[in-house]
C-alpha cells in the first residue's frame, strides 16, 4: 500500500454529553475526501481511540468508512495492549475495506517492554493481521520510544509497512530510513503513481461484471510487469512502484524537515483542522520547490506547535470548528479550552483556511 502524502487522523465528535456525534463523523469524512489528502487514519490517538468502548471504536471504523471516497487510503487505529485483541480489531477493520492495520506500541507494563517484547508481539500481530501493518510511536503519549534497531528488524517482517514516527526527532527519522533502505517492496499504483486501495479494485471490478466496456488499447502491457508497464484489474489501470519500508512522520511544526530527511509521508493532527495547508508544503516539497515548501511550511509552524502540541485535542477541535469542520468538545478529562485560548486559537488559524 502507498503511504505517501498527508493522512488526517480524524476527530472523533461528540455531543455535549459525551456521547459520539456519529452525523458529524461522516460529515467531517465526506469533507476530507474532498481534499487533496492522500487518505485518513480513523481511530489514531488524535481520535480519543482510548477513551472509546470496544463498541464505539467499531461504530467509528464503519460509519467513516462509509462516508470516505474510494479513492483515500483508510487507515485503522487497532492498537491495543493486547496482541489477541489488536488483532481481532484488524480483522474486523480488514471486513470493512480498510487498506491498513496503525498499532501503536504496548506500553501499560512499561518494565516488561523489552526489545525482545516489543518484536515479538509486532510479529505475533503482523503474522495474523489481514491488513498491512504500520507501527505506531508516540512516546509523549505512551512514556515509550520504540529503537530505531527494533524497527529497522521489524521492517524486514513482510507485512510490516511503515512506520508512523511521532516522537519529533528528525535524526531519528534520518535513522530509520538509513536503516531499512534495504528493504526493497513494491506497491500497486494507478496509471498516474497513486495509491491503490481495496475499494478502487471493487469498484473497478464491479464496473466490468456489470458489463462496462474496457478499450483495447488499455489492456496493452508485458507478460512480467514493470514499474512503468500499464496493467489493467477490471476497468482500472495500474502500475508498479517500488517504495520500501515507509517512514512516515507526525508533527506539522517539523513536515518539511521529515520530508527532506526521508520521510514520504505524513499523519498530522493539524491536518484535521487544515488538510489543505499541510498538503501544500508536502506538494511544494514534491515538486522540487523549497523556496515555496519553506514558506508553506513556516505558514503552520507556529500554529501546529501550539495548537496539537500544547493545546492537545480541545485546541485542534476549536480550531476544526473555525475551518468549517465540527470539532465539538472532547471527552474528559480533556477540558475545554478557556475564552482566552479560544482567542489564541482564532488569531493562530486566522490565515489557515481551507
Amino acid at each position: 500500500m502507498l503511504l505517501h502524502g498527508i493522512f488526517p487522523p480524524i476527530t472523533t465528535p461528540f455531543y455535549a454529553d459525551g456521547s459520539v456525534y456519529y452525523k458529524k463523523l461522516e460529515h467531517n469524512v465526506d469533507r476530507y475526501s474532498r481534499t487533496p489528502i492522500a487518505g485518513i487514519v480513523v481511530q489514531g490517538s488524535t481520535g480519543e481511540a482510548i477513551m472509546l468502548s470496544d463498541q464505539e471504536k467499531r461504530d467509528v471504523l464503519r460509519l467513516a468508512r462509509g462516508a470516505a471516497a474510494a479513492s483515500k487510503v483508510l487507515i485503522a487505529g487497532v492498537g491495543v495492549e493486547s496482541a489477541i485483541e489488536t488483532i481481532k480489531l484488524a480483522e474486523y477493520a480488514a471486513e470493512l475495506g480498510y487498506d491498513a492495520a496503525m498499532v501503536r506500541t504496548p506500553h501499560y507494563y512499561k518494565m516488561a517492554m523489552t526489545k525482545a517484547a516489543m518484536l515479538a508481539f509486532y510479529r505475533k500481530v503482523a503474522d495474523r493481521s489481514p491488513l498491512p501493518v504500520i507501527i505506531y510511536n508516540f512516546p509523549q503519549a505512551t512514556g515509550y520510544d520504540i529503537p530505531v534497531d527494533v524497527v529497522v528488524e521489524l521492517g524486514e517482517h513482510p507485512n510490516v509497512i511503515s512506520i508512523k514516527e511521532s516522537a519529533g526527532n528528525v535524526e531519528k527519522v534520518k535513522a530509520l530510513v538509513e536503516g531499512t533502505r534495504h528493504v526493497k517492496r513494491t506497491v500497486q499504483v494507478t496509471e498516474s503513481f497513486e495509491a491503490v486501495t481495496g475499494r478502487m479494485l471493487k469498484e473497478a471490478q464491479s464496473a466490468v461484471a456489470a458489463g462496462e466496456l474496457v478499450s483495447v488499447s488499455s489492456l496493452g502491457g508485458t507478460a512480467r510487469p514493470s514499474s512503468s508497464a500499464v496493467q489493467m484489474v477490471g476497468s482500472l489501470k495500474t502500475r508498479q512502484k517500488e517504495v520500501g519500508f515507509q517512514v512516515m512522520v507526525g508533527a506539522a511544526h517539523q513536515l518539511l524537515q521529515s520530508l527532506e530527511a526521508g520521510a514520504v509521508g505524513a499523519i498530522l493532527a493539524f491536518a484535521d483542522a487544515a488538510p489543505t495547508a499541510c498538503f501544500e508544503v508536502y506538494q511544494a516539497w514534491k515538486e522540487r520547490a523549497p523556496e515555496i515548501a519553506r514558506e508553506k511550511q513556516d505558514r503552520i509552524a507556529v500554529a501546529a506547535r501550539r495548537v496539537v502540541g500544547q493545546l492537545s485535542i480541545p485546541g485542534l477541535k476549536y480550531a476544526l470548528d473555525l475551518n468549517g469542520y465540527y470539532g465539538g468538545p472532547a471527552r474528559l478529562p480533556l477540558l475545554p479550552l478557556t475564552g482566552e485560548e479560544k482567542r489564541e486559537v482564532e488569531q493562530l488559524m486566522a490565515n489557515i483556511r481551507n
